[in-house]
């Protein structure tokens, strides 16, 4: 399968079996987001695994994570993420969103289903997983196998903007 068709194939799952994700494919899901870019490799995302029904109760406080059997808080670490010199933009939302994606992704080709999770309360999650000052929470990635049709990876014709109305050449034309 080439890349379009996976990314094609993906899709936000909002109701999950039961059934656990296998330690295998959670390690292969894991270290392709080790293995994520990150600006100027400063690697400072930090992952936290709940799979347990104590750290599901946690999660409840702060979220709906619709069932997932397996879900992956992903955050940075603000003491080590990569800072632009030009105008002091630190890039933790963007390394942690790298880091998700490629987890999304290769959930995806490993024939699980997930959803991207950023309406959450930090102060919550902050709190229920001890996580110091230093470290933010920045998305949360549910992980299953999904139950019910999947959505058809045919519906971004309809769904998602032409090129012509989101890209430009050269200069900004829209």
């Amino acid at each position: 399968m080439s890349f379009l068709e996976l990314a094609k194939k993906r899709y936000a799952v909002r109701n999950f079996l039961t059934k656990p994700v296998e330690q295998e494919k959670l390690k292969v899901i894991l270290e392709a987001g080790r293995v994520a870019p990150t600006g100027a490799n400063k690697q400072p995302q930090e992952l936290i695994v709940v799979q347990e029904s104590s750290g599901f109760e946690k999660l409840k406080k702060a979220t709906n994570f619709y069932g997932a059997p397996l879900v992956i808080i992903v955050c940075g670490n603000k003491n080590t993420v990569w800072t632009r010199p030009y105008d002091g933009k630190n890039l933790i939302d963007i390394d942690t969103s790298i880091v998700t994606d490629h987890m999304m992704m290769q959930a995806t080709e490993l024939g699980l289903g997930t959803i991207w999770i950023c309406y959450f309360r930090l102060d919550v999650v902050k709190t229920e997983f001890n996580l110091p000052e230093n470290i933010e929470p920045v998305n949360i990635l549910g992980i299953g196998y999904a139950s019910g049709k999947a959505a058809s990876p045919d519906r971004h014709g309809k769904m998602r903007k032409p090129l012509s109305e989101i890209v430009s050449y050269e200069t900004f034309q829209h």
